[in-house]
């Protein structure tokens, strides 16, 4: 049981909004033709969980924002993310989804 992934989790009216990434990308910045991020502790939280309890907020999220190839993976394992749709920014795999209900 590794802990690899930093996550935070918000409830915003109605909507449950995960933001998830990497451990290894902390504190950086990629950028590529005009697209950044900066992967940091306020956005993506201080916690770090196991990709199960990624898994289990994942299935309650409504918005989902993700960063990495660990991250994305899950996201894409759990049917939130088609491949198709993660755009790469300097070799980092990023998406970001909304559930319609």
């Amino acid at each position: 049981m590794t802990l690899d992934i930093n996550m935070k989790m918000l409830h915003v009216k109605d909507e449950i909004v995960l933001s998830a990434a990497d451990h290894s990308l902390m504190g950086r910045t990629v950028s590529e033709n005009g697209m950044h991020i900066t992967v940091n502790e306020n956005f993506y939280g201080e916690s770090t969980v196991t990709l199960k309890f990624l898994d289990e907020a994942m299935a309650i999220c409504t918005i989902g924002n993700f960063v990495g190839e660990k991250t994305v993976g899950r996201a894409v394992k759990n049917g939130l993310v088609d491949p198709e749709n993660i755009i790469m920014i300097s070799g980092v795999p990023h998406a970001q989804f909304a559930r319609m209900l």
